[in-house]
Parts: C-alpha cells; structure tokens; sequence
C-alpha cells in the first residue's frame, strides 16, 4: 500500500519530466553570467521551439526522439546540444560572435556555379563570368555561355536576341530581382537597357520555372541580381571603348544614409556615332546610339526585427538611328530621299520590394514585390511607322512556411498583372491602331520536400484568371536525385502560356517590303489564339576527379510542345504571314556540357548542342529558319597567382555554327534568291585583364577575330524601297573583327 502510494505521488512528476523541459540561457562574461532574455530555442527538425523570457529562462515541450536543442540569438554563436536527459535542468552560456576567434577560409570562386542540390536545373553566372567579355549590357551578358545562344535579330538595328532550348526570348521569362522586366513593348530591345554592370549575377533555369514567377515561362527563366548598395563598392567606374567608336561610361555611387538605410546612384551612358559600310553595300553596318540610364537604389536592413527592403527608381533614353550612309532624318525622315530608321525609346519605372522573416521563426517569410513602368517608343523604318506605349503594373506576394519541420517547405501568395497597350501603325495591308488592355490576377502555391539527402522536389500550381486568355491552371514539377556522390539526376514538366505582341517582337520585319498579314480573326489578340505549350526536361550532372582536378559533366534534354503557337511565317519573301498553328511545332533540344579544371588557375567549358525544331507552316512542315542544328562551344580561362595584390587575367571563346536554313526565297526574281541553307561560321573572342590592385585594373579584348563576315546580309540593297528588300536573312556578324579597351577603378 505504501509503495502504490509513492507511485502515485511521483507519477505527475514522471510523466512532466517526460513532456518538458526547462533551463536557462546565459551571456558569457567574464565578470557575471546574466540570463538572456529573447533567445530562440528549438528542437532540431522541428517547428518546436520557444524563446527565453526576461530573466533568460525557458520552458519547451519534450519527445524521446528529440535529441538536439539549438540555441541562436543575434550577435551570438549559435550552439547546438545533446539532451540525453531532459529531467535535468539546462544551463547554457552563450558567446558573442566578437569573442570567436577568427578563421580564415581561402576558397576559389566558381565562375559559372551549379547546384548539386537544387530541385530545379539552375546554375548562376557570377559577376566574375560577367567580366569575362567586358559586357556592356545584359543582351551580351550571355557571350561565354553554352546554354545561351546570341544572334542578331537584322541587318540595320545591330539588336542582338537570345535563345534558350532553340526558342527565341518571348518564351524566356526574363526577371530583374524576380520581378518579371522584358516583356511585351520591351521584348525586342530590352535586353540592351539593363548595363552589364549593374548585375551583380545571373540566374539561368532551363525548362519549365516557378509558378511563383508567373504562367508565361515557357523555355526557361532568367533573373538577373542587381548590385545593392550595402554591398557594392562605395565608387565603381568602368570606362570602355572599341574601335568601332563605341564609347561607354559606367559610375556607380553607393554611401551608408543611417545604421539601417543605405543608397547607391548608377549611371549609364553609351555613344557610338562613327559611320562603318565594310561591305560596301551603302548601308551602315551598325547603328548609330546613344543611351543614357540611370537608377537609384535605396535598401532597408533591420537584422533585428527582420526586416528588409528595396526602392528602385530608373530612367532610361534610348535613341537609335541607322540606314543608308546618306540618309539625314532631318530631310529623309519617311520619304524615298533615301532609307533610314529611327527608334527612340524612353522609359521610367519604380518597384519595391519588401520583406519581413520573423526573428523567432526564420522559416516564416513574407515578401511583397510591386513595380510599375511605362515605356514608349516612336519609330520609323523606311516608309513603315511603328510606335507602342505600354503601362505595366506587376504586384506579387508571397508567405513562405514549414510544414511539421525543415525538409517540408511551401510557398503561397497571390499577384496581379495590368498591362496596357497602345500601338500605331502606318503599314501598307493593316490597320493603324491596336489597343488593348490584359489583367490578370493568380494565387499560387508551391511544395518542397528535402529529404537532406538524395531527393528534393518542388511541385507548384497557380491559377490564374485573365480578361483575354481566360481562366486557366498552370502546373509545375521539378525533381533532382542524386543516386551516388557528385550526381545529380533531374526531371522536370511544367505548363506555360502567353500573348504574343507580334509587332514588338518582330519588329525587324518592318525592315523590309514585305506585307504583313494576320490570317486569323477570332482570337481575342490581334484576331489570334494565346500560345500554350508543354515543356518536359531530363538533366544528368556528374563530378569527378579527373588527373586529381576537378571536373564535372551535364547531359540536357528537353522538348517543347506546343499547343498553339502563333506562327510567324517567312516562307514567301513578299510577305510576313501570322496565324494559329494548324498541326505540330516543337523543339528538341541536347546538350552536353564538360568543365574541368585542367591545372591551378586554368578552367576549360566545352559543350555541344544538338537542335531538332520544327513547325508545321503552310507551305508544309519545315525546320523553323535560322536555327543552327548544331553548334559547338568552347571557352578557356586562365589566371596568374596574385603577386603584391596584382595578377593577369586571360579569356578566349571559340563558337561554331553548324548550316541553318533560309526561309524560301523561290518565289523571288533568281537574282534575289538565296540558297537552302547558310555556311557555318566560326568566331573567336578573347580578352586579356591586368589587374593592378584591389582598386585598379584595364583590360583588352576583340571580338571576332578571325573577322568573319556575312557579306551580303541586305537583300536587295540598291533598292531598298523595292519589292525584293528584305533585312531579315542574318545569320552572322555584319561588321568583321572589332576591338576594345577599358578600365575599372573602385573603392571599397
């Protein structure tokens, strides 16, 4: 009786002691031990945890299968302990990070990094690949890429366009800070109006993205991280110049306003003014511009209370001229003195971003992005007249949790997109005026389960509903699985649909004599349907040691199915020809990419890429036009060791082309008909860096040095207001060799 009575005296106590834990956080100090008020303390894994109260003492729940408790407070290191018995009280003293003793880790930074981890097929091209072509704005950011391809879009306006998986940049998302920037009016130019130096890196996703970013990603996504003011450095200027006139100035201005806000003012402007005609055809190989961009950045940090935001205010005026060597636009402007085009482009923007990641519980997030821009642009192309104002307003936010712990991570939020759109027109065959307003607003939420082992996969859906494209759901699935060390296997589909602005992303067109015609007038968007397509990717990336250097290789494949796609069809040379896609378009793209670093200090790239792109036209199905099937890529850098805080810098790029097919020309006059397929071209760039100190370097560079040259990239350029003109048909550079110096000058 008197042991039953024992028992149950002891028996709340034994089954507390089993449910909780208790103890008490202190500061370590050499003179008296205080007790930490506000500290975290959590079980590892889990969503379980507590903060410690005024005096630093703390009450948490208990299970057998916790066994490490963390302890992390704000300028303290944060301690991970084993309870192996949580009937005894926890003591702890806790260390500032300034009584850490210090450690130094030399590391050597990858240039173009890939994640081993990662659910998604993403890599990041850090400012140091940037540097490595002296690039002047983001459209030629992507020079010493593989999984990028860089092409001129014609012979007069010198624009170059990107490709990814073989589609053109309509079907790219391409995001400033996540917030989605070339789209719609700024398609075809766009990529030049963010300088190269403003990036601090770039992120590149093959296949379907994130639903968190939008539905419109069809082949890919590219985000491009801006410098901040806390982190760039005070004074930056880069000065560049070519020998093709072409004259550029970079200043970046950053200063710490008060402990939490700090503001950096970027300036931009670019000039090219000389006059070449290389191959003699009277016209100028590439236009004259000049730009001036500028944008001011104000950043928001408060560690403390976790919160954290950006301002970003731009403007930007871009003008364009090129044509015959005679044209003066003063007299020639939209006359038949002589061809000329101007395109002037004037833009300003404002976004925001703002962030809150709760002190107690870092796993919760909330994030809301804003922007709204407006963007204008007058032009001229001969006797053809285009202008397009578009006003854009993207908002967005996001909440990001666990669920039960870590390896379960979502993210919800909602956004809304308004853009509006007001086009002119003075072209023969086709109404004057389009105007018309998209809204859209969506909801998403997003899955991540990390087993922190060899599995991740993130599985999201959005749904959104759009005044011309309806009510739709857009799915999306990545999976990466790493089945042994240094793998990684990925799998990937996702849904993507969109609006073509067929007059901004083909403005090229109005470089010629063609007719346009929209053959189709139900739809909802200059008589056309929206496109829909389906992307699915296979990815496999390997590590090893190869001569005990590191090397690594990635086999890609992915395919593009469209649904409907709206056709842009060169196939008869006195007409450009838009309607819905009637039967298959697809795109397959392969690629086999081999890194290795061969020595100390020297890395190679190889890669191959195979294309099999097709559509079905009306004339029948056909390769789509212009579209090497294959090429091949190779870039190789080297550095010196660092003597006395200097050391040299070498970086050459080999690309070849493979045959890629002209639209028909059959039905013109044999004089102006081209053959069935290009020659291959080759190019080479390289560029040398001497870095003088931390503060000082200048560089050398050429691009195309092998000066190869397409020579008659004009059709019919005697008589460009005849009916055979056409600048359509570029396949390769236009200028030959051409090359640079510059220098960079900086204070931290």
């Amino acid at each position: 009786m008197k042991n039953i009575l024992y028992i149950l005296i002891w028996f709340p106590v034994l089954i507390f002691s089993q449910e909780k834990i208790s103890g008490m956080i202190m500061e370590a100090n050499n003179n008296q031990h205080l007790g930490l008020p506000g500290a975290n303390v959590y079980w590892l894994g889990t969503t379980v945890g507590t903060t410690t109260d005024i005096d630093g003492k703390f009450t948490l729940s208990y299970k057998n299968e916790y066994e490490k408790l963390i302890i992390s407070y704000v300028g303290f290191k944060t301690d991970t302990l084993t309870i192996s018995d949580p009937s005894k009280m926890v003591h702890h003293l806790l260390k500032t990070t300034s009584e850490l003793n210090e450690v130094t880790l030399t590391s050597r930074k990858q240039a173009t990094a890939k994640s081993y981890l990662q659910a998604q097929n993403t890599f990041t091209v850090t400012s140091d690949e940037l540097l490595k072509a002296a690039c002047c704005n983001l459209a030629e950011s992507f020079e010493t890429n593989p999984s990028i391809d860089v092409n001129f879009a014609d012979a007069v306006t010198g624009t170059k366009q990107i490709k990814m998986l073989g589609l053109n940049s309509p079907y790219i998302l391409i995001a400033t800070e996540n917030i989605p920037s070339i789209r719609g009016a700024s398609q075809a130019f766009g990529l030049t109006f963010i300088p190269g130096t403003w990036v601090e890196s770039i992120q590149i996703t093959k296949g379907a993205g994130s639903v968190v970013n939008g539905y419109e990603s069809i082949a890919g996504q590219i985000n491009a991280e801006l410098v901040k003011p806390l982190t760039d450095n005070k004074l930056f200027v880069n000065l560049y110049g070519a020998s093709s006139e072409r004259l550029e100035l970079n200043t970046h201005l950053n200063t710490k306003v008060s402990d939490k806000w700090h503001t950096g003012l970027y300036l931009h402007g670019n000039t090219h003014n000389g006059e070449h005609d290389v191959n003699d055809d009277g016209f100028l190989d590439m236009p004259k511009f000049n730009q001036i961009n500028i944008m001011n950045r104000w950043q928001y940090i408060d560690t403390e209370k976790g919160f954290v935001s950006f301002i970003n205010l731009k403007f930007l005026n871009d003008e364009k001229q090129t044509g015959q060597l005679n044209f003066n636009p003063k007299t020639d402007k939209l006359t038949t003195n002589a061809w000329g085009s101007e395109i002037l482009t004037k833009r300003y923007e404002i976004s925001t971003k703002f962030g809150y990641v709760n002190p107690e519980v870092p796993w919760q997030k909330i994030g809301v992005q804003a922007a709204f821009s407006n963007h204008k642009q007058e032009s001229y192309f001969g006797l053809n007249q285009y202008n397009i104002t578009q006003n854009s307003l993207y908002t967005n936010a996001i909440y990001n949790t666990i669920i039960s712990d870590s390896r379960h991570k979502i993210k919800t939020g909602l956004d809304f997109t308004y853009d509006h759109y007001d086009e002119f027109l003075d072209v023969p065959n086709l109404a004057s005026d389009y105007e018309r307003t998209e809204r859209s607003v969506g909801s998403f939420f997003e899955y991540n389960f990390d087993n922190l082992n060899n599995l991740n996969l993130t599985a999201g859906i959005r749904a959104d509903t759009h005044n011309l494209l309806g009510t739709f759901v857009t799915p999306r699935f990545h999976m990466r699985y790493t089945p042994w060390e240094k793998s990684a296997i990925r799998a990937s589909f996702g849904r993507g649909k969109r609006s073509a602005n067929i007059f901004a992303e083909n403005q090229n067109m109005f470089a010629s004599s063609r007719t346009i015609n929209i053959l189709n007038t139900t739809g909802n968007i200059y008589g056309l349907d929206p496109e829909i397509a389906w992307n699915y990717g296979l990815s496999y990336l390997q590590g090893f040691n190869l001569f005990n250097r590191k090397a690594d290789i990635t086999l890609d494949y992915y395919k593009t199915d469209f649904k409907n796609k709206i056709v842009v069809d060169y196939e008869n040379p006195q007409e450009v020809n838009f309607y819905n896609l009637d039967g298959v378009s697809y795109a397959n793209s392969f690629q086999i990419e081999l890194n290795y670093n061969v020595f100390e200090h020297f890395d190679l790239r190889t890669a191959y890429k195979y294309y099999d792109i097709k559509t079905q036209y009306n004339s029948g199905k056909l390769s789509n036009p212009l579209i090497p099937k294959h090429r091949f890529f190779a870039n190789a850098a080297y550095e010196t060791p660092i003597k006395n805080n200097g050391h040299w810098k070498f970086d050459t790029t080999f690309n070849w082309l493979g045959e890629q097919r002209f639209s028909s020309t059959l039905a013109n006059p044999s004089t102006y008909q081209l053959s069935e397929k290009t020659p291959t071209v080759t190019t080479l760039n390289a560029q040398v860096t001497k870095v003088f100190s931390e503060k000082f370097e200048v560089y050398l560079g050429g691009e195309n040095i092998t000066n190869v040259r397409q020579d008659n990239p004009i059709l019919d350029a005697k008589n460009p207001f005849g009916s055979n003109f056409d600048t359509t048909f570029v396949y390769g550079p236009i200028f030959g060799s051409m090359y640079y110096a510059g220098l960079r000058f900086k204070i931290n």
